[in-house]
């Protein structure tokens, strides 16, 4: 059966379709947007039922592979739309869009029900206010293994378009959960997780701290690095060695460092 087919930016149904560019809006509906091929299909693959699937085959770069996607989608029972290639730049966020934009359920679970191992290895992103920096984190926390990632007090949502763009859509492949300290100290120390504070003041090289077993890796704020209180949480606080005179790294590659440290400790 052919899918509805939408040519007007007017319409009503794109016009609410921007407005999920909000915060608020996503909020309230209970939903999150995702736009791209890839993470698109990398949601799907992770279980995620799409609740509406747009898409534009004049944008796309491999149609005849890509409508596969949008077949398969709509043999599950998922709502899926045709916008032409006119009204699919109006709704689309990215530059370059290749003709995907979806509604997808939101993002997150509480905290208790995250399932991890005895042996979790987890990463700790607290007050990360740029977009771009949380979803390099999650795309280097599924790079490594990573059981969960965790937020705490967040200044940007999982559902946020710049989140699930900058982790490629590995937001949907990592469970992910949003906290605050008083929740997460009891969490970790139920699950017998070490927390690993990462800042510039620590002494010890996170090369020469031990990072396998329980653990969960903390990184703060490129600005101000880890609160008071993530510190005071701390089992153990670390330092990424650096030479030069800035001692500031991107939040996003600090993850990474200490991340692909525990990965080298634990492969041993």
């Amino acid at each position: 059966m052919d899918d509805l087919l939408i040519t007007s930016s007017a319409n009503p149904r794109l016009k609410a379709l921007v407005r999920l560019r909000r915060r608020r809006a996503r909020d309230e509906a209970g939903v999150t947007l995702v736009e791209g091929f890839e993470e698109l299909e990398l949601a799907v693959a992770a279980g995620v039922v799409p609740r509406t699937v747009f898409h534009c085959r004049d944008l796309m770069l491999d149609p005849q592979r890509q409508e596969r996607l949008v077949n398969d989608q709509r043999a599950r029972g998922v709502e899926t739309i045709a916008l032409s290639r006119a009204a699919f730049e109006k709704v689309a966020y990215r530059e370059g869009p290749d003709g995907f934009l979806a509604v997808l359920p939101a993002l997150g679970s509480p905290l208790d029900a995250l399932d991890v191992p005895a042996d979790a290895f987890v990463l700790v992103a607290e007050g990360i206010e740029k977009p771009g920096n949380l979803g390099s984190m999650l795309r280097s926390a599924e790079s490594a293994g990573v059981h969960a990632v965790i937020a705490v007090d967040p200044v940007t949502d999982w559902g946020n378009p710049n989140v699930i763009r900058g982790s490629k859509g590995a937001v949907y492949a990592v469970p992910v959960a949003t906290t605050t300290w008083a929740e997460l100290g009891p969490w970790l120390a139920a699950r017998g997780i070490r927390l690993v504070a990462t800042t510039p003041d620590a002494s010890a090289l996170h090369t020469a701290t031990d990072l396998t077993g329980g653990v969960a890796i903390a990184v703060g704020t490129e600005k101000y690095g880890l609160t008071d209180q993530a510190l005071a949480a701390a089992d153990e606080r670390v330092r990424i060695p650096m030479a030069g005179e800035i001692n500031s790294l991107n939040a996003g590659v600090a993850a990474a460092i200490v991340l692909f440290e525990a990965v080298r400790q634990r492969s041993l």
